[in-house]
């Protein structure tokens, strides 16, 4: 019989799913990717399959969960599986870099950014993006890998030349424009099927100076679905402000990009002028947030791909 396959490399985040998966009683199968085989001898099974692999997988000793996704996804591509965030959409959940040109394709603003691999090349990388103020991330990244905010090169140097330096597992450190916003907030995008489902805004007051990065929401305190949850972060799902030429940029962005689940981030400037800074292909859902204007995510989720499985009974 065929069913919902999900690969991904964490439990806590995809038990959500799957627990909404059993209230519509849809056949399921997980395919944790810690570790494996790709076997190209063998055909894959009937049905659909869901991607949701993380850039933060070696934070949780999973180093290669992502290239062993990388080549399940094309080996399920090769046989004509339906795959929704696909190989395409892996790409651009593990590099930052390729986020941002793919946004910058589809007429989609980010912040000025320059990768460098090398602590010589980081400091030459932040003198000539000629800014004040800039920040440090990760480009493999998630969870806020490798923020820092800098207000002078000097900081800089004697950062990346101590003993505090946090090498990228990727080893390519972004240097990336720091835009300051009039308000304590970012706002993250939700897509399902590759169509918004709501926006919600996000409180950033405990690290909002480190925005636009990861680090609006640095380490699982800043998650939707944290595992610490001491100090959460408010999450307030907006029930209007989206600008429907920027819904629809997101939605084509999407749609070229071959991603079909994602969370979009973005942040206004004391101009208004709106950056985008992150694309979370493992998107993830704040259920208080959810439950005061009963809309759900994981629920629209399990609904789109019971509806993509039936459809694929009936091919």
């Amino acid at each position: 019989m065929s069913k919902i396959y999900i690969l991904h490399e964490n439990d806590d985040w995809t038990v959500h799913l799957t627990n909404r998966l059993e209230e519509l009683n849809l056949p399921y199968e997980t395919w944790h990717l810690d570790k494996g085989m790709v076997d190209l001898t063998a055909e894959p099974p009937e049905g659909v399959f869901y991607n949701r692999m993380s850039a933060s997988s070696h934070t949780r000793d999973h180093r290669f969960a992502p290239e062993l996704a990388g080549g399940i996804l094309s080996w399920l591509e090769m046989h004509n599986r339906t795959v929704f965030n696909g190989s395409q959409a892996l790409q651009l959940e593990i590099s930052k870099i390729n986020q941002y040109t793919a946004l910058e394709k589809n007429g989609i603003k980010t912040p000025k950014t320059i990768g460098a691999v090398g602590r010589d090349q980081i400091i030459e990388a932040a003198k000539k993006i000629g800014e004040s103020s800039f920040i440090t991330k990760h480009n493999r990244a998630g969870k806020g890998l490798g923020v820092q905010l800098f207000h002078s090169i000097d900081a800089l140097e004697a950062y990346v030349n101590s003993p505090e330096f946090e090498e990228p597992v990727d080893g390519i450190t972004l240097i990336q424009q720091y835009i300051q916003s009039p308000e304590p907030f970012i706002i993250r995008a939700e897509f399902v099927g590759g169509k918004l489902i709501y926006a919600v805004k996000v409180d950033t007051t405990e690290g909002f100076e480190l925005c636009p990065a990861d680090a609006c929401r640095i380490g699982d305190a800043f998650c939707p679905v944290g595992e610490e949850e001491e100090s959460p972060p408010m999450f307030e799902i907006m029930e209007e402000g989206m600008d429907t030429e920027q819904i629809a940029r997101y939605e084509n962005f999407l749609k070229n990009s071959g991603i079909d689940v994602a969370g979009i981030e973005f942040i206004r400037d004391i101009n208004g002028e709106i950056y985008t800074y992150d694309v979370n292909t493992n998107t993830n859902y704040n259920s208080e947030a959810e439950e005061k204007v009963n809309k759900y995510g994981m629920l629209e989720l399990a609904r789109f791909l019971g509806n993509a499985l039936e459809k694929e009974r009936l091919s």
